[in-house]
């Protein structure tokens, strides 16, 4: 790819990192996220286009909101700019060197995981700040991973199999723990991988997961930031386990077998 393409996907993503952030504020509110101008919550003035230019406005402002001063949080400026980065990074792995081969399953393969991304950071942020997942995103998101994968040539048996073994494996610690163990937004969010990312691929994902988290949650323990008893937000791990396996899923199964 060209820098001026790099570049340019970039900033498409930073763009809908802004979006995002506005979704995971009405999300919350229960406004609605298509109609409606964007607002300071601490002092309710509407923001104008030059308060809302991705990661720009942060730095211009110095991360005060421009009318009442109060603080904006640095999560803003993290998500748009990590959401920059994802977009190339799928863009680099799902596009041809040469764009003149660039065909239209190259192209819905990477508007998919650009979607799915998008998707999995909303799932990400709102477990961690509300230690919730809303099956009103993973559930639609899960249905329109399944039916584009299918037209893009997964197999529905893989499809089908990613499902169960996932979301089954989630339902089933909920049912022995009676939900102390495992929430239902996790069933649902099992629901979702299995569907983006189809079997084998979905192992990977809940392998990492649990790798991280156990590392995290020891961490906490260490810190003594967190009790034994302590509930983690544990959609924060699968989401972003999700996310490296979009792009990367393959190359770390081929890494696996080729030490074997």
């Amino acid at each position: 790819m060209t820098i001026t393409l790099q570049v340019f996907i970039f900033i498409f993503g930073i763009i809908v990192g802004s979006f995002i952030n506005a979704v995971l504020w009405r999300l919350r509110t229960k406004e609605s996220f298509v109609f409606g101008r964007s607002y300071c919550p601490r002092c309710q003035h509407e923001l104008s286009a030059w308060d809302l230019l991705p990661l720009l406005s942060y730095l211009l402002l110095q991360g005060r909101c421009r009318y009442c001063r109060h603080k904006i949080s640095w999560s803003y400026f993290i998500i748009e700019l990590v959401m920059g980065v994802m977009f190339l990074l799928a863009a680099q792995r799902l596009l041809p060197p040469d764009l003149l081969q660039l065909s239209a399953d190259s192209l819905s393969r990477l508007l998919l995981t650009w979607y799915l991304l998008a998707i999995l950071t909303v799932v990400f942020v709102f477990d961690l700040r509300y230690m919730l997942i809303l099956r009103s995103v993973t559930l639609p998101a899960a249905i329109l991973a399944a039916l584009a994968n299918l037209s893009l040539g997964m197999s529905w048996q893989k499809i089908v199999l990613g499902v169960l073994v996932c979301a089954g494996f989630f339902w089933l610690q909920r049912v022995l723990s009676g939900g102390r163990w495992i929430g239902g937004g996790d069933v649902q969010l099992g629901i979702l991988m299995g569907a983006a990312l189809g079997f084998p691929i979905v192992l990977v994902a809940m392998f990492l997961s649990y790798i991280v988290g156990a590392v995290f949650g020891v961490a906490l323990l260490s810190l003594q930031r967190k009790g034994w008893k302590s509930e983690l937000p544990f959609g924060t791990f699968l989401s972003a386990a999700t996310a490296v396996c979009l792009l990367y899923g393959q190359q770390i199964i081929n890494w696996y077998f080729g030490l074997m």
